[in-house]
């Protein structure tokens, strides 16, 4: 199997943390390449052959630009902090008609701080949202399932920012208010580096992604997607 990450990749990323600038970056472009890009695109080209495991209508595309790999340039316009480049690694695994980041989908994320796994949607726009919300309401024992399963809850946690007051629609009694009152719909399993350094990081990837199922698929279902 290609290589895929190793303590060199985490070096690299503390080095750029230290070094965040174009000069540094530019000099040292061919190490990102060697010690970044590519074992993470290796990584993803390996996922395209696991996916469908989880489910095929989710995409792995391990190519330089508008693939799975996110971007290294940091969108530092309306952010105070004018860093060019970002210091993880992040890769995201869409749905086939997801047309950016807010639609369902698995997400890797590298990083010196903080390496974790990710599954759900982040961040939907309003329409998605109310979609969701609605969703649960009308089937409040499949979300249960959905968040609720043993090797789910042994692995992940529902995380991300939620509202101070019950949305629109729904009384401040309802029975699943706590989940209705959430912006994101988002799975967090943390993760050790030794876990991102083990070569069965791949197949250990796959089984728990696999454990996300009933979530993803309810999260499809709520949206109109296949899953």
């Amino acid at each position: 199997m290609a290589r895929m990450f190793s303590q060199a990749t985490f070096r690299f990323l503390d080095e750029l943390s230290r070094n965040n600038n174009r000069e540094w970056f530019e000099i040292h472009k061919s190490e990102y390449e060697e010690k970044v890009r590519s074992p993470a695109l290796n990584y993803i080209e390996a996922m395209r052959e696991e996916l469908p495991a989880i489910s095929t209508h989710f995409l792995a595309v391990p190519r330089k630009v508008g693939g799975s790999l996110m971007r290294v340039h940091r969108d530092t316009r309306f952010s105070r902090d004018k860093t060019p480049y970002k210091t993880n690694i992040g890769i995201q695994f869409r749905h086939e008609l997801g047309k950016d980041v807010h639609a369902p989908g698995f997400y890797v994320h590298v990083d010196n701080n903080e390496c974790f796994l990710g599954a759900g949607i982040w961040r939907p726009e309003a329409k998605t949202l109310g979609k969701i919300r609605a969703f649960i309401h009308e089937n409040p024992n499949a979300w249960q399932k959905a968040k609720n399963g043993k090797d789910f809850k042994a692995c992940f946690e529902l995380s991300g920012e939620s509202l101070k007051r019950p949305p629109q629609g729904y009384t401040k009694d309802h029975p699943l208010l706590d989940d209705l009152k959430r912006k994101d719909f988002i799975a967090i399993m943390p993760l050790a580096k030794k876990q991102v350094l083990s070569d069965h990081f791949l197949t250990d990837t796959v089984q728990h992604f696999l454990h996300t199922r009933r979530l993803m698929s309810f999260l499809c279902a709520a949206l109109d997607l296949q899953f």
